[in-house]
């Protein structure tokens, strides 16, 4: 209100202008200096704003508030924003650091390290705010607290109560959502036969029929960071269309492809650019919108493996914070292709640096059936029963042959927990009973295992049952747990880790 003349006086644009030509400095030094120097530097570069405050005093010059630390401009702009609609909305409030503090710090670059006020800079803060206390009371620097009539508490409690009481809370609504159709996934399970696929491709062809699925099809959100291309994702383009909130703005070079770079007002894949960063702050809006907006989405985030944890480790912790629930899914994973790219792509650690993030279930899965299974356990227990978490996945671009899922009752159950026996093999012929040893792998390095194992059998006449360790961070974890609970109950037999209890 104290700038209010002044803008909508016949030179407002002039001092709107020179507003924002003033660089932060030169504000933090005017908010210290006093009112003569802000009348030379700030109103006297221009004749014609010198004349707008050339009957003010140099004190009132200096009082004037700004935006930030104007209750009737910060009501006025959070209630614009509030009710905004159909757009992101900003506020931004220009403010003083140290407000208040007077010559104690207002303003001044030791605000920070300032830690007492003496009595009569208490004194001044209180004369300034016009706080009810006497100056021996202020000199005792107590906790001043509006009578419970006053305007003040009365506000507070009526905004209190409108947030739904004292303690923060989450509301969250439609927090669920039903489960898929099976069929998305048992296509999966029976192996790829003669033909052979890479991981990536089988997490692809997974989205898509989710996409497809009529109970969670429209909820699901694939957001790809660079090239959608990388990941053999094209086919998305031209049936679900890339989102665009303005639509198709340019012709895309691709244009005379039957698979070219379609945006679409209605698109529902979210292509970010090379910004893994922007990326990440989409997944979390997606990954927090049941809270947010009362929709809930499943956000499948896909990028190269190398430049998801290490690139945006602080965005994961920051998504895990915040209680994000989504898929994310790191391709190009295992170091054993891309190799002519260079370190960049030959990713093997980020399983360590998501073994970090205490929500995160994370997960290198060797074959079609596994990321199958994984992803359908992920989707219940974060959409269905509305689990906070998130899942890490990591895929390759190596072509093999998928096999089957073995057979058996828990294997399910297995390869979400961590670890499950993919094969047994013994040697042919021979006498006696054969040594026998565990051969453990996961993702890429699955295949290399199976290679041995035979190499065992043939060559050296050792038996060997073959483990695909989906994920190495869930066992860890349960044996952290096991171990725990056993040192907290000494009295009665202790629980075995489930690692323990499969290779014995």
């Amino acid at each position: 209100n104290d700038w209010d003349p002044y803008l909508e006086s016949e030179d407002g644009e002039l001092l709107v202008r020179r507003m924002g030509e003033v660089v932060d400095g030169e504000y933090q030094k005017y908010s210290v200096a006093g009112g003569e120097y802000i009348r030379e530097h700030f109103w006297g570069v221009d004749p014609r704003l010198a004349r707008m405050v050339k009957d003010v005093p140099d004190d009132q010059l200096w009082r004037m508030r700004l935006g930030g630390h104007d209750t009737e401009k910060v009501y006025a702009a959070y209630k614009a924003a509030t009710e905004s609609r159909g757009m992101p909305t900003v506020v931004l409030a220009r403010t003083i650091k140290g407000y208040g503090l007077g010559e104690a710090g207002e303003g001044r670059n030791i605000t920070h390290q300032q830690k007492h006020l003496n009595t009569q800079e208490l004194i001044s803060f209180r004369d300034r705010f016009k706080i009810p206390l006497s100056d021996e009371e202020v000199a005792n620097a107590p906790l001043y607290r509006p009578a419970p009539d006053s305007v003040e508490t009365v506000y507070l409690k009526e905004r209190r109560r409108a947030l739904g009481g004292a303690l923060p809370q989450r509301r969250v609504r439609n927090a669920t959502l039903p489960a898929p159709s099976s069929e998305a996934f048992e296509e999966f399970l029976g192996g790829s036969g003669d033909r052979e696929a890479s991981t990536t491709m089988v997490l692809v062809r997974i989205l898509a029929a989710l996409m497809r699925d009529e109970a969670i099809g429209k909820h699901v959100v694939p957001i790809v960071p660079d090239e959608a291309r990388t990941f053999g994702m094209e086919s998305f383009f031209r049936t679900f269309g890339i989102y665009s909130s303005r639509g198709q703005l340019y012709e895309p070079v691709d244009r005379e492809n039957l698979l070219y770079y379609h945006e679409s007002k209605s698109g529902q894949v979210i292509e970010e650019g090379i910004t893994e960063a922007g990326s990440m702050s989409s997944f979390m809006a997606a990954g927090t919108s049941a809270a947010t907006a009362g929709i809930t989405t499943v956000p499948f985030f896909i990028f190269y493996s190398m430049f998801g944890m290490q690139r945006v480790g602080d965005f994961v912790w920051a998504a895990a914070d915040a209680r994000t629930r989504g898929f994310l899914v790191g391709g190009t994973a295992g170091r054993t292709t891309l190799n002519g790219e260079g370190l960049q792509h030959q990713d093997g650690h980020s399983h360590v640096l998501a073994s970090t993030v205490p929500t995160m279930r994370a997960y290198d899965p060797a074959f079609a059936f596994a990321i199958a299974t994984i992803i359908e356990a992920g989707i219940r227990e974060m959409f269905v029963e509305g689990s906070e978490r998130m899942y890490y996945l990591t895929v390759g671009n190596e072509n093999y042959v998928q096999p089957p899922m073995p057979e058996g009752d828990h294997v399910r159950e297995h390869i979400v927990r961590g670890i499950y026996r993919f094969r047994s093999l013994a040697p042919e012929g021979g006498n006696g009973t054969p040594p026998k040893v565990n051969l453990l792998g996961s993702g890429a390095i699955m295949n290399e295992v199976l290679r041995a194992q035979e190499l065992l059998a043939d060559q050296f006449g050792v038996a060997s049952d073959a483990w695909s360790v989906t994920s190495w961070n869930e066992l860890r974890r349960d044996a952290i747990d096991v171990d725990r609970w056993n040192w907290l109950h000494p009295e009665v037999e202790p629980r075995v880790p489930f690692i323990q209890e499969q290779l014995g």
